[in-house]
């Protein structure tokens, strides 16, 4: 058939009859596409022809596999995996081990066995074969797995552990094949040669080829979070975001990279930002159907019954094989990990569904010259092994996590998908140093104490933050009864302005004091002398026994000074350093406290406390949750915060809230709109760290258009 609408049409029409009808009989859809595909393609009914599937359909292809391999990045999230990595670690290597050995001897015996004439033509094609199949045998089919869980509603530590391993799996099946194109390539150009001068060769270019799709990867995600981030609309998120994945997949694939590992790279990078927008994933997702269909179909038409008959055979022992491997790797995994008994008699079982990633494997092979004879006989092998693990695999999953005894959860894998107000639309930010003004002082005035133990130090340098930073560190000088220090750094040798510095100086005192008296506190004020304002706000420091220290700028003012300063003093402070970002009118009334782990509250709660034992204010906590948080997990949180409100002794109004968010920035910036003050965790990193997480506080600071303060804890 050459009209290629019309090719679509009945690909994604028969494709969709086909997963219901498989539905009806209890098995995947995935199963129904490519029994769709094969009843189209050249050995079914002849509809669509080789050329048009090889060819006019080719790029549908692509752009499915991309997809996918973006989709298993946002599983690779570091903050989950980091405290499970040694028992995940340990199951994928030896389950993906274990996978490789048993399928690549298992089906080398067989090809020998029963595999006569092309293309094996030579002992070294069968090993060639064998070794591409052991690749392929590694992947796992994430899709598959995940509807499962959903069906079921799955959660615990069985379905934790299987949804790490299945993406770590699959990035290293992705690796472990880059490797065995290069090392069966070497072979069978140089059959005579030594097979180590091969493998050493083979394994540089693949560090090479794989270091190269990485690096390709985490520079489209650091390009896609930075826009999708100033995006409004989810419509404008989908044209940015296919475009630039196209484009990676494209220029990845004409520098002989691998696709498929700069598009799990770019979704690792998104998902392991400080912001953890996934809103690009969900977009996607809702775009990926038809591909997926048109992605299994054309593989099922890819079939040839000729090749079934030689091949059928090998196809069984490579799924036999196979399962094998997984359920006796994952088993010897477990137990080296000494996990939990439930976790080592589910996981083998687990993880025997296997179709996109494989697939997608299948389809690479045609691209490389000296492998496209083998083409048809591995696509056929691995798709019988596809077509009998999506029979079994889900079943056998689906048993597992019932077995478990982790089905039927509360878990709500769908979270609602619901428009919210962009945050520009509703809070924009100031745009004059004009606008920074200071409501004065009407609640009770403060007690200070007749012996303050110790210093809240801050520095003063410009009248537009004098009042604002003498109130804040008035207030939490008050909490730790200590004494409020203004201090103002000069430079340490002569200058022609001296004099002028001077008086400007002692204005900014006298404005600091008449605020700190304001609030019941008499005002304490030092003048040093140094080379950087960050080794005289040190010296300072250093001199008293100082419990914070605070420094502040406003918002729009862009200084890179101030930051370097920021930096070495939060670097070197043996205190807690806050710096308040001031814009607009300066409230405290109404306190939003962003979370992303309960363990800021440890940094943040003396500016908390300090804040709710003075005036009338009313506190916010917000504990922002990944979009698969189930409403048991959301109420266990909201308990813990609620527990650390009585342990913390605090009792002005604090209301406890966990929420599921798409997007950390996105509800946060919303959220801001209906509070004064924002009290965040600075976690800030450096260097090529801070390049690739970002800093939340940070984005948050500038957006949300309210007076921030940033935190740094000391030992950082």
């Amino acid at each position: 058939m050459e009209d290629i609408t019309f090719a679509m049409a009945l690909v994604l029409g028969l494709g969709f009859a086909a997963a219901k009808l498989a539905g009806l009989l209890r098995l995947p859809a995935v199963t129904g596409y490519i029994c769709a595909g094969l009843a189209l393609g050249p050995s079914g009914l002849g509809l669509i022809s080789r050329e048009t599937i090889e060819g006019r359909l080719g790029h549908f292809t692509q752009i499915a596999l991309m997809l996918i391999a973006f989709g298993i990045g946002e599983h690779l999230e570091y903050k989950k995996l980091r405290h499970t990595f040694r028992n995940v670690g340990l199951i994928g290597m030896c389950e993906g081990i274990l996978s490789f050995l048993l399928v690549a001897i298992g089906t080398f015996l067989v090809i020998m066995a029963t595999v006569k004439g092309e293309p094996i033509l030579t002992i070294i094609d069968g090993m060639a074969v064998a070794l591409l199949l052991g690749a392929i045998a590694v992947a796992t089919a994430p899709a598959s797995t995940l509807h499962v869980m959903r069906e079921i509603r799955a959660s615990g530590p069985v379905s934790t552990t299987l949804l790490h391993i299945v993406a770590i799996n699959n990035g290293m099946a992705v690796m472990v094949f880059g490797v065995m194109v290069s090392v069966v390539s070497h072979l069978l150009t140089e059959p005579t040669g030594t097979l180590l001068a091969p493998m050493v060769a083979s394994v540089l270019a693949s560090i090479g080829e794989i270091g190269g799709s990485l690096l390709m990867g985490v520079v489209t995600g650091l390009l896609l979070d930075f826009l999708v981030n100033r995006l409004r609309q989810r419509s404008e998120m989908l044209v940015v975001g296919l475009s630039l994945l196209l484009l990676c997949g494209e220029l990845a694939r004409m520098l002989h990279y691998s696709p498929l590992l700069a598009g799990m790279a770019t979704g690792f990078t998104i998902v392991n930002r400080s912001q953890r927008d996934v809103r690009l994933f969900r977009v996607l997702n809702t775009f990926e159907p038809p591909l997926l269909v048109l992605f299994f179909a054309l593989a099922g038409a890819h079939i040839e019954f000729s090749s079934l008959f030689t091949a059928g055979w090998l196809g069984i022992s490579y799924f036999i094989f196979r399962a094998a491997g997984k359920f006796l790797g994952a088993n010897l995994g477990a137990r080296l990990a000494a996990t939990t008994d439930s976790v080592r008699r589910a996981i083998g079982l687990a993880l025997f569904p296997q179709a996109g990633i494989a697939i997608g494997l299948v389809f690479l092979i045609s691209e490389y010259p000296g492998l496209s004879r083998f083409s048809s006989l591995i696509t056929t092998v691995v798709l019988t092994g596809v077509f009998l693990s999506e029979l079994a695999g889900p079943v056998c999953t689906k048993y597992a996590l019932e077995k478990s005894g982790e089905a039927e959860g509360l878990s709500d894998l769908q979270p609602p998908n619901h428009q919210r107000i962009h945050p520009r639309d509703i809070c924009p930010v100031p745009h004059s140093g004009e606008d920074l003004q200071l409501i004065p002082w009407t609640w009770e005035r403060l007690r200070a104490d007749h012996r303050p133990e110790g210093a809240v130090i801050f520095g003063l340098s410009h009248a537009k933050t004098v009042g604002g930073l003498t109130r804040m560190a008035t207030i939490l000088a008050h909490h730790y009864h200590a004494m409020p220090v203004a201090v103002n750094v000069l430079p340490a040798g002569p200058s022609a302005d001296h004099i002028a510095r001077i008086e400007a100086t002692q204005g900014l005192f006298r404005s600091a004091m008449d605020e700190s008296f304001s609030l019941g506190y008499w005002l304490e004020t030092a003048t040093t002398h140094a080379a950087t304002v960050s080794a005289g706000l040190l010296e300072t420091a250093s001199l008293n026994k100082t419990r914070a220290i605070l420094l502040g700028h406003a918002l729009t003012d862009t200084n890179q000074d101030f930051q370097k300063v920021v930096e070495h003093v939060a670097a070197e402070a043996p205190c807690p350093v806050l710096v308040v970002k001031f814009t607009g009118v300066l409230h405290t009334e109404r306190i939003l406290v962003p979370l992303t782990s309960i363990r800021e509250l440890n940094v943040l709660q003396d500016m908390i406390i300090a804040l709710s034992t003075v005036g009338q204010h009313k506190i916010t906590l917000l504990y922002l949750l990944p979009p698969e948080s189930s409403e048991a997990e959301r109420e266990k949180n909201r308990q813990r915060l609620a527990a650390w409100i009585g342990k913390a002794g605090i009792t002005s109004e604090v209301v406890c809230r966990a929420e599921s968010t798409e997007s950390r920035l996105e509800t946060i910036v919303t959220e801001a709109a209906f509070h004064d003050l924002l009290i965040m965790d600075a976690k800030v990193a450096h260097g090529l760290k801070r390049l690739l997480l970002g800093s939340l506080a940070e984005s948050v600071a500038r957006q949300s258009g309210r007076t921030t303060i940033l935190i740094h804890a000391p030992g950082r």
